[in-house]
């Protein structure tokens, strides 16, 4: 062999025993003869299935126990651990944020790693001061794979916990609901619970039918949906902050606002107090969290006497020009019905209405048959659950046989308690032009009317009439200087052991504004106001509920971008309503 220089090289060739033979061998295998394996080649591959064998089941049992656990104690372990519910946004129908959620931290501890739980619990308590060290100590001597510690621990908390370097304790990253503007809009937004499902109001909702559920019916939601409410949240607060400075100035017991779109059925701000901070739920009282604009049912008094009127003008049964003796008290069995504005004299069909006349208003039911009356009841939406999405609606008490004396008496408010829900959806369906008003609490970007209820005439008069409440009658705290206010008082007496309490009434003003263009009805109601030395000793609607009804839509017109009314519209409005020589005569 000739190297690179020109130099002749020596080629060396080591041999080692049986190297001939074993090239001979491959050289015969490359040629196509048979390769005939060993004893030793056929123990190693069989060594290597095997080996692969055992590490698939290893692998596919660890997937098993990591999917759907082994035990119980190993499942409920794996749920624990599970990814976080995280919840939608839920904003007003700006767009302003109402509810959100934060991540947080929270402190679990697995038994078996806890090497003394005693001491363990000791040091945990020095910077969870609330933690029981007795009570911690016996938790974390269960031995128990997962518990929980601490939920929602503040960042700090966290530092410190993790600085303790405690050995079975680790953290879980939750999902927490927040609330932005605590109190308000309580009522409509619900709460959730510790591991943020949803447990009241609009929040439950979401888990009901916006969520799709887990294998574990755990909520699942589109984190790119967010929910828009009817609720406008500064229309809210100054309904809330109204309320509040109503129930303080009159003692009452409790207050409930409602303001609802009369063409849409939107309700832009509902109110229910006393109310509760959905960020800490907990720390009020259960009274506080029950929500009585749609779950508490009451006899509303004479405010009824709006959907009597106008069912009983509707069938053309009674005209506007009809007469009744209201000289004295009606006996109906043994029971005597007396008027508290007594005229102690005959009334129009408007005087009926104007003087709130119980004698005038039961006539005018039993002119209209007990049947009939009933029926349109039962279309104003009065006689069944509301079909809402919050699930605090309440079912309405009615007479179990309805006589001639419960025609008589829920005339006028009485004998039939509803919702102040079903009351406000009444009022919208009286003046938006006689259409069923279905409420929601979603934002509507068109109006959604049901079925018509009474005639657009019906509907045009029953507008004069409680615009001439509010000018005249009963109502006259209630005006507002460019919005006019029209409505209809209401004073029942609460019932207690079959009786009713004199000293104890629930009263309520119904309205909508403005008067010459409804865009908005409303209710407000309270719960056992008292006398003041401002109402010379009167707890009735005309002194209570009423002047709160002026300072709120004198606070919320401006806000929903009503603009200010003048006299001849006003006038307008009363002379399609053919009531123009009647107001004018002063009766």
């Amino acid at each position: 062999m000739i190297g690179r220089r020109g130099r002749p090289q020596m080629q060396t060739r080591f041999l080692l025993p049986g190297y001939d033979a074993i090239d001979k061998s491959r050289h015969s295998a490359r040629a196509g003869e048979r390769n005939v394996r060993t004893p030793s080649e056929r123990r190693i591959s069989l060594a290597i299935a095997v080996f692969a064998a055992c590490f698939a089941l290893i692998g596919a049992r660890l997937v098993g126990l990591a999917i759907i656990g082994g035990d119980d104690s190993s499942r409920v372990a794996a749920i624990d651990r599970a990814a976080p519910i995280q919840r939608p946004d839920i904003v007003d129908r700006n767009g302003e944020v109402m509810a959100t959620d934060i991540g947080t931290a929270s402190l679990y501890a697995d038994g078996r790693s806890i090497i003394d739980a005693a001491e363990t619990a000791r040091q945990l308590a020095t910077v969870l001061p609330e933690l029981d060290v007795a009570d911690m100590t016996a938790k974390l001597s269960s031995g128990r794979a997962f518990m929980w510690v601490k939920r929602d621990l503040a960042p700090r908390q966290q530092y410190a916990v993790h600085y303790l370097g405690l050995p079975g304790l680790d953290f879980r990253n939750e999902r927490k609901r927040v609330y932005p503007n605590g109190k308000t809009g309580a009522s409509v937004l619900g709460m959730v619970d510790i591991d943020n499902n949803g447990t009241a109001g609009i929040e439950r909702y979401m888990d009901r039918v916006v969520a799709r559920s887990d294998r574990f019916g755990v909520p699942r939601f589109d984190r790119n949906r967010t929910v828009m409410l009817s609720i406008d949240i500064k229309v809210q607060h100054a309904l809330t902050d109204e309320l509040e400075r109503a129930m303080t100035e009159f003692r009452a017991l409790a207050a409930v606002g409602i303001i609802m779109d009369v063409h849409t059925g939107e309700v832009v701000a509902m109110a229910s107090l006393p109310d509760y901070n959905p960020n800490d739920p907990m720390a009020a009282p259960e009274e506080a969290r029950f929500n009585r604009a749609t779950l508490g049912v009451y006899e509303m008094g004479s405010v009824f006497k709006a959907v009597t009127l106008a069912a009983a003008l509707d069938s053309g049964k009674v005209r506007l020009d009809g007469r009744f003796d209201a000289t004295q008290p009606m006996q109906v069995a043994r029971f005597k019905i007396h008027d508290f504005h007594a005229q102690n004299r005959w009334l129009s069909v408007p005087e009926v209405f104007v003087h709130s006349s119980n004698i005038g208003t039961a006539k005018i039911a039993l002119q209209l048959g007990g049947e009939e009356h009933r029926e349109y009841l039962r279309r104003f939406g009065m006689l069944t659950r509301p079909q809402i999405e919050l699930p605090e609606a309440g079912s309405p008490l009615t007479p179990a046989r309805w006589s001639e004396l419960s025609t008589i008496t829920t005339s006028y408010g009485h004998g039939i308690a509803v919702t102040p829900l079903q009351v406000v959806s009444a009022v919208a369906t009286i003046v938006n032009g006689g259409l069923k008003v279905e409420p929601t609490f979603l934002r509507r970007n068109e109006a959604q009317l049901g079925a018509r209820v009474i005639s657009s005439e019906v509907s045009q008069t029953m507008r004069g009439l409680m615009r001439m409440v509010v000018a005249e009658g009963t109502g006259r705290r209630a005006d507002v200087a460019g919005y006019p206010v029209m409505g209809k008082t209401g004073t029942a007496e609460k019932a207690e052991n079959g009786r009713y309490a004199r000293n104890k009434l629930i009263t309520s003003f119904i309205s909508a504004f403005p008067a010459n263009d409804p865009r908005y009805a409303m209710i407000v109601m309270f719960d056992e106001p008292k006398p003041t030395k401002d109402t010379y000793g009167y707890a009735t609607a005309g002194w209570n509920a009423a002047p709160v009804t002026s300072r709120v839509v004198a606070r919320v017109a401006p806000l929903l971008g009503l603009r200010p009314a003048t006299k001849p519209q006003e006038l307008e409005m009363l002379r399609e309503a053919k009531l123009v020589s009647f107001e004018a005569n002063g009766r």
